[in-house]
């Protein structure tokens, strides 16, 4: 076969290792830099905060053994996630989004769902179903099973960050491939490649910033979740970081030890870099759906598949949330109301879906059209604020607020804007993956016919890159609707969302109580997921 089919650099028009012929506009860079400004404060505080008692104690809470085994636990746990959620994310994409897959928009929609489950949430409910003494051992006991395996530890915690944290590569990959020209493909099989060598020589190729946009999500997620890690008893650097932060009267070791998450969170960013390679994805304008590709005998195996996957990760937890209200209800617990926690949900996770999918799109677009040193350290500097805990994102904002901007402490304002230091990766991220299947001739075009290049950025770029802002916009809104951290500490007084009540009673284990506002912002966030799978044209 050709190399001109097969391998990535023939993906677009673009040549591998293209150098840029073009400053950035003026306005761009001036946008982008905000943005690196906001997402320096949580990292200024930090370095503020470490550095009060000199060099010494840094170098000793670093060099310290504990510490060190922390880091390695880490990134551990944060690799094997992130393998798996590819693993389990890759075909689930493919499936719902080319072939005849029985059902495959209710699949993709299902499949997605488990990304509003809160951590915490679906981390009890993973050991009370599957725990040593949990409702599945209960219902094996009569058939001589005393004890499960233990669930506690890494591979528990493993799971559950891979059953609520996959849909952050689906969804990406998804939206790859519905961007995606199929000419490529369809000029492999006519020369004789077969359905699986196209897909690993040329599709696979192509999908490869979507893979690695939502990997880097999972990645970055698993090194700062604080829910699942907590419940299931696996020694982090989250956990240890709010370990520190309650019990100890000096922070200083918990800044300490955020910044040593920031420096794994370079890490990452810096094997992303490298994973993510020059060549072009961008295809022909007027891309076209794809043919569906028939299952045949495949049909009922990929179903059973897709089956397992969301009775693991969503039908699981909602029978269990569901099981807690018909007994509280049962029980004589009372169903308090939940629209005015419902609505400061809604409206605080649209607020910052849109300030977000706003702020996202000069760094992607500076990224893409302009790449080199200073728009790489841009677009990396937005993943830091996404790597450290919500409480150490918070606590930063709360110092700031406190010191230098009182009139902003204990307002929306500000805790959108900690929403938007915190989830701006998801944003730009996809907003970076459809960008990159967007032709530069035709934003070149407009400019020949005498339009700006901020005309052109707002009339034909972030268009043609719609889909990557929407899919980018809802990630965010599903992410902050049950974010908890910052909306306890930064929210205004009286300010409760959904997540706060269920936090308010899994901590007190009313876990009955718990259920009917869990089920609820589950039933919301599938909103956003309608619009974005359901509602998309036909393929």
């Amino acid at each position: 076969m050709s190399s001109r089919v097969t391998t990535p650099a023939a993906v677009g028009a673009g040549r591998r290792g293209a150098k840029p012929r073009r400053r950035p506009p003026i306005l761009l860079g001036a946008l982008a830099g905000l943005v690196v400004a906001a997402m320096a404060l949580p990292l200024i505080y930090l370095v503020v905060r470490s550095l009060e008692g000199g060099w010494e104690p840094v170098a000793e809470v670093v060099l310290d053994g504990d510490t060190l085994a922390v880091l390695g636990r880490s990134a551990l746990l944060a690799g094997v996630v992130t393998a798996a959620s590819v693993a389990v994310s890759v075909p689930l994409a493919w499936l719902t989004s080319r072939t005849d897959l029985p059902g495959r928009r209710a699949w993709a929609v299902l499949a997605a769902l488990p990304l509003v489950i809160p951590s915490y949430v679906g981390g009890f409910v993973l050991v009370s179903v599957l725990g040593p003494r949990g409702m599945l051992q209960g219902w094996l006991e009569p058939l001589g099973v005393e004890r499960l395996p233990e669930i506690y530890g890494f591979p528990g915690a493993a799971l559950a960050l891979t059953l609520f944290s996959y849909p952050y590569v689906f969804l990406t990959v998804r939206g790859a491939l519905r961007g995606m020209d199929p000419a490529m493909e369809e000029a492999a099989r006519s020369l004789g490649s077969g359905a699986w060598e196209t897909f690993l020589r040329v599709t696979l190729p192509q999908l490869r910033p979507g893979i690695v946009a939502g990997a880097l999500l999972v990645a970055l997620y698993a090194l700062s979740d604080f829910g699942v890690v907590s419940i299931l008893q696996y020694e982090s650097f989250s956990n240890e970081i709010y370990i520190q932060y309650r019990s100890a009267f000096d922070r200083t070791p918990a800044a300490i030890l955020a910044l040593m998450l920031v420096a794994l969170t370079v890490a990452v960013l810096l094997v992303e870099g490298r994973t993510r390679g020059r060549a072009r994805y961008h295809g022909n304008a007027a891309s076209r759906p794809a043919p569906r590709v028939p299952l045949g005998r495949w049909r009922w195996p990929a179903l059973l598949f897709c089956a397992a996957v969301v009775l693991l990760a969503l039908a699981a937890p909602v029978g269990v949330l569901a099981f807690w209200l018909v007994r509280g209800l049962a029980e004589g617990e009372p169903l308090r109301p939940l629209w005015n926690a419902a609505w400061s949900s809604v409206y605080a996770s649209g607020l910052a879906a849109a300030v977000t999918a706003l702020a996202a799109l000069p760094v992607a677009i500076l990224s893409v059209r302009f790449g080199g040193r200073i728009s790489g350290f841009v677009e990396k500097t937005t993943y830091l604020g996404y790597a450290l805990p919500g409480i150490v994102l918070a606590l930063s904002l709360v110092f700031f607020g406190a010191n230098y901007a009182p009139w902003a402490y204990q307002t929306l304002g500000l805790l959108v804007f900690a929403y938007t230091v915190h989830f701006l990766p998801q944003a730009v991220g996809a907003s970076r993956s459809a960008l990159l299947q967007v032709r530069p001739s035709v934003e070149e075009a407009a400019r020949g016919l005498g339009r700006g290049p901020v005309r052109v950025a707002a009339t034909i770029t972030a268009p043609l890159a719609g889909s990557g802002v929407v899919a980018g916009a809802a990630l965010v809104f599903l992410t902050t609707m049950k974010e908890l951290p910052a909306t306890l500490l930064l929210g205004p007084t009286g300010f409760e969302t959904l997540a706060t009540r269920i936090w308010g009673a899994t901590g007190d284990a009313f876990f009955a109580r718990a259920a009917a506002p869990a089920l609820l912002l589950i039933g919301i966030s599938a909103v956003p997921l309608y619009l974005l799978v359901i509602r998309e044209r036909a393929k």
